[in-house]
């Protein structure tokens, strides 16, 4: 599965410098407004230590991460909305991602320029959020204009229901409340998928700070950041982006021994992957053999034969049943026999939801 996230906040905030950390890309991280114009796409591996026990028990030939894509999008300002800053086409890209990381800037530093002249996180927030609700009301409110007359005068159901659905939309983004804060039924999300609204995607906040600070793990702008958060129901990562690109140049030994030295559990980046698959409802589902050995993402609730389609169409075409073990019964037994012996190999059928950490195997068959 293909899946997307935005990095999005104000000029020299830290965007390109965590983009950095996150892919070891090398984006240009200036310290000017719109350093980043068009926007750097890099790959990252979803953390996951199952995939070393599998490698140590199959000594396979070659071991498969599932993947997130980061988007470092062009810093924002006040006016995008309506095309400062080179705005609109910024805001273009933020529609394509699925979800969305929003830097603050949590930190001091004289040396680093601050778009609008002093360090306040909790407006830095609202200028962004503004945008986009902006950016979002305008498409509302083109398309009401386009469709009021014939839902009313015909009284269609699905344009009623169109019309509906985007006043909804109008009356809370009028009131500066983004979509996703709102409770839309299976069918108003329906008419509503197609305008791909930036504001109706979740959204984790990245609190950037210093390395003391990461260290502390949290300063005043950063509980300013969480209560801010709190009232949305999104979650704060606090991470330093200069460290964090320090770290991503380490090799794995030396970046654990590095953050043990500095008291760290685990590293900023990591946290933020994880929150963000997490935040997407999405779960990991493993193959294994002395081939290779992959971690597979899938969405919540999906059944057996949607999760075999992930590998391939003709796995969902002609799915029969899905050889199932836990890696948890795995990682505790020790092997692939000790677990059909202990009766925890199971056949699934086409009704079984598949679960994270389950190890497949998929018996199909496709006729010509």
């Amino acid at each position: 599965m293909s899946l997307k996230a935005g990095i999005v906040g104000l000029p020299n905030v830290g965007k390109s410098t965590l983009f950095n950390a996150i892919t070891k890309a090398g984006a240009l991280a200036a310290n000017y407004p719109f350093a980043t114009i068009e926007p750097n796409v890099g790959v990252v591996t979803v953390p996951d230590k199952r995939l070393d026990f599998l490698k140590e028990l199959y000594v396979p030939k070659k071991v498969v991460p599932t993947t997130f894509e980061f988007t470092d999008i062009a810093g924002l300002v006040k006016g995008a909305s309506t095309g400062e800053g080179l705005g609109n086409k910024f805001l273009s890209h933020i529609r394509e991602v699925d979800a969305i990381v929003e830097v603050v800037r949590c930190f001091e530093d004289s040396e680093i320029t601050h778009v609008e002249g002093k360090i306040d996180p909790i407006r830095d927030m609202e200028i962004i959020n503004t945008e986009l609700i902006l950016a979002d009301l305008e498409i509302v409110e083109s398309r009401i204009s386009k469709i009021e007359k014939k839902a009313t005068t015909t009284k269609e159901k699905e344009a009623l229901l169109e019309l509906n659905a985007l006043n909804r939309c109008k009356e809370a983004l009028l009131k500066g409340e983004p979509l996703r804060r709102l409770d839309f039924n299976k069918d108003e999300l329906a008419v509503l998928a197609g305008f791909n609204f930036i504001t109706m995607k979740k959204i984790i906040y990245a609190a950037n700070v210093n390395e003391e600070d990461a260290i502390a793990g949290t300063n005043d702008y950063i509980k300013q950041v969480e209560e801010y958060a709190n009232k949305e129901g999104s979650k704060v990562i606090i991470m330093c982006a200069k460290l964090e690109e320090e770290l991503s140049g380490y090799a794995d030994e030396e970046r654990k021994a590095f953050m043990e030295d500095l008291g760290l559990n685990a590293s900023g980046l990591d946290q933020l992957i994880k929150a963000t698959y997490d935040l997407l409802g999405l779960k990991t589902f493993l193959t294994a053999g002395p081939d290779e050995c992959r971690a597979w993402t899938f969405k919540n609730g999906m059944s057996a034969p949607q999760c075999a389609g992930i590998i391939h169409t003709d796995f969902q075409k002609g799915f029969i049943k899905a050889e199932v073990m836990s890696y948890s019964d795995l990682e505790a037994l020790g092997s692939e026999k000790a677990v059909q012996e202990a009766g925890k190999l199971r056949l699934e059928g086409k009704d079984y939801v598949m679960q994270d950490g389950d190890i497949c195997y998929f018996r199909f068959n496709v006729t010509k």
